[in-house]
């Protein structure tokens, strides 16, 4: 592959609103044609390498099905698999995967890791997570709005919680796309103001955030790695709960999302998760087919 024509998707912001528009439409149409039985491979006889340096459930099966779906070879490793794991350098394992696969998949800690790699690399890398963004789920959530809501504008969209690497995606897609969106967090647990676009707000109060909303998302209020603060942060983000209660400020019939896995009784009331109207596992299977549209769009 052309390294000048080569994309990477590390961070929401790589794509252009129209890209990201395409993809969702894509990613829609793959979805109808799964479920019809439809049979398309357009990545026949290419590789993908993915990399999980963090445990992954959804990411890890998501990736491994869609890329064999296409038509691809998923090559599924860990650092404890690789070199890498011994001490080989990221810029290093990239130029000798890019002679082997044609994209690579990495799930890390530090941004800083994706970064290095895709600098090196001759492939397309995409982001399946790292501590500052996790564009991919995006991709998921927003084609979760779009079935639901049938569109992506003209609704508010509340983030209740911490400022995390979904948040940060988020926050990232509101830019792209013009989305009212109000970030609620304890003091501390926010953005900083030059993160936030202007047409993203960020409050204290959840219930503020809430009000009016018609998309409500959350996630873990101890991502991976900061499990030792688990316990600080349960008693920070008291009252930031997602439940009947809280919903009551927002408008009819709001959308629900959260990434998954969820700490049920903690950010979100289990009830929620489990009623007859949740979005929860329609998002999930979403990660499927988005993955899918941004493979191919990418490696085409």
């Amino acid at each position: 592959m052309n390294p000048k024509l080569k994309r990477d998707f590390l961070r929401v912001a790589d794509l252009t609103t129209e890209e990201l528009s395409h993809l969702l439409a894509h990613a829609g149409a793959m979805k109808n044609e799964r479920h019809h039985g439809a049979v398309r491979r357009p990545l026949e006889g290419r590789s993908v390498a993915l990399i999980f340096e963090k445990p992954s459930t959804r990411t890890r099966v998501s990736f491994e099905v869609g890329a064999f779906e296409l038509g691809a070879h998923p090559v599924v490793l860990s650092s404890r698999d690789m070199q890498l794991g011994r001490g080989e350098s990221i810029a290093d394992t990239a130029r000798t995967l890019s002679r082997y696969v044609h994209a690579i998949v990495l799930r890390t800690a530090g941004h800083d890791r994706i970064e290095a790699l895709a600098a090196a690399a001759s492939v397309p890398v995409i982001n399946a997570l790292t501590d500052d963004h996790h564009p991919c789920q995006i991709l998921a959530d927003l084609m979760t709005v779009r079935e639901r809501k049938g569109t992506l504008e003209s609704l508010r969209y509340a983030w209740i919680g911490d400022a995390n690497n979904v948040a940060r995606s988020w926050v990232e897609a509101a830019e792209r796309f013009g989305l009212a969106l109000t970030v609620a967090s304890p003091e501390g647990y926010g953005f900083h103001a030059n993160e936030l676009p202007p047409n993203v707000r960020q409050v204290v109060d959840p219930r503020e955030a809430a009000r009016g909303a018609d998309v409500v998302i959350t996630d873990v209020w101890a991502s991976m790695g900061q499990e030792g603060d688990a316990v600080a942060r349960r008693a920070a983000f008291a009252g930031y709960q997602v439940n009947r209660d809280l919903l009551v400020e927002a408008n009819p019939d709001p959308l629900v999302l959260h990434c998954l896995p969820a700490h049920r009784g903690e950010e979100i009331d289990a009830a929620l998760i489990d009623g007859s109207d949740t979005a929860v596992w329609d998002e999930a299977e979403n990660r499927l087919h988005a993955q899918k549209a941004l493979l191919e769009f990418l490696m085409l």
